[in-house]
């Protein structure tokens, strides 16, 4: 059964064409693996096994005819709960909102479902996606596959453990901070945050520059499969991209790009065995070709966190601060700080950080006009212990991925970058130059092949 879990997407789905593997197989193999780890890991709050299973038998028959529904026919995928489904639980993880169920279904989760994917299950998050961590009151903790004290990450912690786990073959994430990029570091899977404007988003986040949906899987062809599937312009999403960016097969031919690495960021303070996954990454792309060049920036991680919690706290903070005064009581510890904060803000906050973004940015812009791609750590540091709290003075100097939510028209993919000694995962960043997301996907492809990664934890 180990196999048939840590089965990529795209060998899955050609197996159902040749008609070698059954749909109703591999579902089976997913939710079994659920109903094992699920006590432990606690990703999916929400599952739908008998719902699954009909959907994977009617998916076979089309197969056996010849004719499925579409790119991800038979596929189970599981979706951050954050995202409405018509008539699934809409909880945002919040004691709050404990019982709301959707009235609609977001864009990109109906694209979904249209080509055929089966949301199997709904993954957990932070309350209100507003940590780097997933634990609520609602739920509890959400633990790493790759070891059960450690944490999974957030907000999509849920879909990254279970894509680590095998109690999914896909799933999707949303990043605002991080929260796409951070889980997959930590349990060592792939993500994409792609620009603002790719995936459509449900208002009124859709014109919040640092917030995007985006996929999550276990390689970087079934990663772009997702993408594929979910991105393109919306009616109901002002903030949409247009023509719709189709991202082609990879190859990963890096030969004769420049490539920047930068172990540090300006002064995050890097774990030594996280500064060597790095350099590892970068000697892999040199032996794909790649001339790849280490360099340095001169941002502060005062900066950086400044400008990052001026508008995190402005406009995420404040979504979570109208509930201060009937729900004080209900709310975690870091929710109820996250609105705090966003009370106390002085009414230029937005403003000055927009402005120290105007400035830190022409150090990136002019190095990626000078390299295809930058390399960097998605984390400086391996992860934290399960169920932990972490504050914003902490999560400033050790969440690397902020940078590029502040910068968030570079499309970005976080892959693994190795293992720690106490064998726990890390991860790196492959930053495009705005909106060039086809090479942000070509090098991860040439680092994937050079520096494979295991594609299941071991069994919690």
């Amino acid at each position: 059964m180990t196999d048939l879990l840590a089965l990529d997407a795209v060998e899955a789905l050609t197996r159902f064409h040749t008609r070698d593997l059954s749909p109703v197989e591999l579902m089976e193999a997913v939710l079994a693996r659920g109903d094992a780890v699920e006590p432990t890991v606690n990703a999916l709050p929400f599952r739908y096994p008998e719902q699954a299973l009909a959907r994977a038998r009617e998916a076979e028959t089309r197969y056996a005819a010849g004719r499925p529904a579409g790119p991800l026919d038979g596929l189970a995928i599981a979706v951050k709960e954050e995202a409405p489904i018509e008539g699934l639980p809409n909880t945002f993880g919040s004691l709050t909102s404990a019982g709301n169920v959707a009235t609609e279904t977001a864009p990109f989760v109906q694209r979904i479902i249209d080509a055929g994917g089966i949301v199997h299950a709904q993954s957990a998050t932070p309350e209100f996606s507003c940590a780097p961590v997933t634990h609520s009151r609602l739920w509890g903790v959400t633990r790493n596959p790759w070891d059960l004290s450690a944490a999974a990450g957030g907000s999509s912690g849920g879909s990254a453990a279970a894509l680590a786990a095998g109690s999914t073959t896909l799933a999707t994430g949303s990043d605002i901070g991080g929260s796409i990029r951070v889980p997959s570091a930590f349990c060592g899977v792939a993500g994409f945050k792609p620009p603002p404007g790719r995936v459509p988003e449900v208002a009124p986040f859709n014109r919040d520059y640092y917030c995007h949906e985006g996929p999550m899987a276990r390689s970087v062809a079934d990663l772009r499969l997702l993408q594929n599937v979910i991105s393109g312009p919306h009616f109901s999403d002002v903030a949409s991209l247009r023509p719709k960016l189709e991202i082609p097969p990879l190859d990963g031919d890096v030969r004769g790009w420049s490539i920047a690495v930068c172990v540090r960021l300006g002064d995050y303070d890097v774990h030594p065995e996280i500064a060597a996954n790095t350099l590892a990454v970068g000697d892999a792309l040199r032996a794909a070709g790649a001339d790849v060049i280490e360099v340095e920036l001169d941002w502060t991680t005062e900066q950086v966190g400044h400008a990052a919690m001026c508008h995190l706290s402005a406009i995420f903070g404040a979504s979570v601060g109208v509930l201060l005064e009937e729900h004080r009581d209900a709310l975690t510890d870091y929710a109820l700080d996250f609105a705090l904060r966003a009370a106390a803000l002085p009414p230029t906050a937005l403003l000055e950080g927009m402005t120290i973004e105007g400035e830190l940015y022409p150090q990136l812009g002019r190095l990626l006009d000078a390299h295809r791609i930058l390399v960097c750590p998605t984390m400086a540091v391996p992860p934290w212990e399960a169920g932990v709290t972490i504050g914003v003075e902490q999560l400033v100097t050790e969440m690397m991925t902020l940078p590029f939510s502040m910068f968030s028209t570079c499309p970005v993919v976080a892959l693994p970058s190795g293992r720690t000694a106490a064998g726990l995962p890390t991860g790196v960043q492959v930053v495009a130059p705005t909106f060039d997301d086809v090479s942000a996907f070509q090098a991860a492809a040439a680092i994937e092949r050079e520096r494979p990664w295991p594609k299941l934890a071991p069994q919690p």
